[in-house]
């Protein structure tokens, strides 16, 4: 089955001009798979599908997660020139939120890795909350949060517990 998949996108991609293009039309709007066909699923046999919010029009899945629910990203940083824009944003939430039968997790990351910064940086930047969900209606959702890191520790004391002799340190590496 999945050889099928190989030629069907070999004889796909034939049709484009260059890999690059093939592959920017494929990552924004791709084709159905072979899954949306098969018959009742098996557990080990249960698939994921990944889809952009753009791809999502018009479908509908049974668990929706979307991902990076923050400004920045919804509404896009390069999308809110205009009030056009914003608003075309705030459309693609509802799209994204609206595709779920049974559960919707908006996946609110409070910083993200960043590369390119200096030794002093703390590698990362701080997210907020997207704009077209204000303070006002968090009340409707339920927050889940990761648990802290202490927590599975196990008995090991927490770093700022711990006392280290630098100096000391130091000092044995030069003897």
């Amino acid at each position: 089955m999945r050889q099928a998949d190989l030629v069907q996108l070999e004889q796909i991609a034939a049709g484009y001009p260059s890999r690059e293009r093939f592959l920017t039309e494929l990552t924004l709007d791709p084709p159905d798979a072979t899954s949306d066909q098969a018959g009742v699923l098996l557990l080990d046999e249960d698939y994921l599908i990944l889809s952009t919010i753009h791809s999502a029009k018009c479908q509908e899945w049974k668990s929706v997660f979307v991902l990076n629910v923050v400004d920045g990203c919804i509404p896009s940083d390069l999308g809110t020139g205009t009030t056009a824009e914003i608003e075309e944003g705030r459309r693609l939430l509802y799209v994204a939120m609206t595709r779920a039968k049974d559960s919707l997790h908006l996946v609110v990351p409070h910083r993200f890795f960043t590369h390119g910064q200096n030794a002093q940086g703390d590698r990362h930047v701080y997210a907020s909350r997207t704009r077209f969900i204000p303070a006002a209606l968090t009340q409707h959702f339920e927050c889940v949060t990761w648990p802290l890191a202490t927590a599975a520790l196990g008995g090991r004391k927490d770093a700022r517990e711990v006392r280290v002799d630098v100096g000391a340190k130091m000092r044995s590496m030069w003897r």
